[in-house]
C-alpha cells in the first residue's frame, strides 16, 4: 500500500472554504469561500486560481450538463457564466426570510440540484466534533470532513463503522471530494474564520486547500446539474 501524503496546494486563506468539485474537462478544482462571496477555480496544470465574486454568501457550486456552473447564492439557485462572470437566478426560496441562506448543496445521480439550510448528520465519536461536507468513493463508502476535528474519516454507510481516518494540519476541515487523474486524489477545504491568533500561529496553512494522495482508493466523477 502506498503511503498517504498530504500537501497544501493552495494557501488561499479561505475564510470558510466549502463545496470542492473536480471538473475533469479543465483539470480544475472548483470551490467556494462562503462569507467572502467567491466561487474559485484552481487549474491543476497552471496552478493558477480564478474567481468570481457574487452578491451574497455562496454555499455550493456544481457542474452544469449544458455548460458552465450552477451555485447556491444566498437563497437563490443561480447559473454561473465564468466567461462574463455573471450569475443568472434560476429560482429563489425563502424570500420572506432575509437573514437566511443555503448551507450546502449537491447534485444527485438524476441531475437534480439539492440544497438545504439544515443537514442530517451521522452520529460520530465525540472527538470527531461536527460532521460537515461529504463525498462517496468508488466502493460506495462515505468520506466525511469533521469540522473542528481536523480530519476526514471513511465510513461504511450501511453499518456506520469507521474504516479509516486521515488527519490534517488544520482544525476546521469542512468538505472533501475526489479528483485528479482517475479520481485517485482527495481535495479538502477548511475554514479560517473563528480561529484565535494562537491557533493561526499553530496552523500556518489554515484556510488553504489540501490534496491527499496515496489513499489507494478512487472516487467517482461529480454529477452535473441537468437543467
Amino acid at each position: 500500500m502506498s503511503s498517504i501524503k498530504i500537501e497544501c496546494i493552495l494557501p488561499g486563506n479561505c475564510r470558510l472554504g466549502e463545496s470542492p468539485v473536480w471538473e475533469e474537462a479543465s483539470n480544475s478544482l472548483l470551490f467556494v469561500d462562503i462569507p467572502a462571496k467567491k466561487v474559485c477555480r484552481w487549474d491543476s496544470l497552471s496552478q493558477q486560481v480564478q474567481q468570481v465574486t457574487v452578491d451574497a454568501p455562496v454555499s455550493s457550486v456544481a457542474l452544469r450538463q449544458s455548460g458552465g456552473y450552477v451555485a447556491t447564492i444566498g437563497t437563490k439557485f443561480c447559473a454561473l457564466n465564468w466567461e462574463d462572470q455573471s450569475a443568472i437566478v434560476l429560482a429563489t426560496v425563502d424570500k420572506d426570510k432575509k437573514n437566511n441562506r443555503f448551507n450546502d448543496g449537491k447534485v444527485d445521480p438524476a441531475g437534480r440540484y439539492f440544497a438545504a439550510n439544515r443537514r442530517s448528520v451521522y452520529k460520530l465519536e465525540k472527538e470527531e466534533q461536527i460532521p460537515d461536507g461529504m463525498c462517496i468513493d468508488a466502493e460506495g463508502k462515505l468520506w466525511v470532513a469533521c469540522y473542528n476535528g481536523g480530519r476526514v474519516i471513511r465510513l461504511d454507510p450501511e453499518t456506520g463503522k469507521r474504516l479509516q481516518t486521515v488527519k490534517l494540519p488544520v482544525d476546521k476541515t469542512t468538505s472533501c471530494c475526489f479528483g485528479g487523474k482517475d479520481y485517485s486524489e482527495m481535495y479538502v477545504t477548511c475554514a479560517r474564520d473563528g480561529i484565535d491568533p494562537e491557533g493561526l500561529l499553530r496552523q500556518p496553512e489554515v484556510g488553504g486547500i489540501f490534496k491527499i494522495t496515496g489513499l489507494g482508493i478512487k472516487g467517482i466523477p461529480p454529477y452535473p446539474y441537468a437543467g
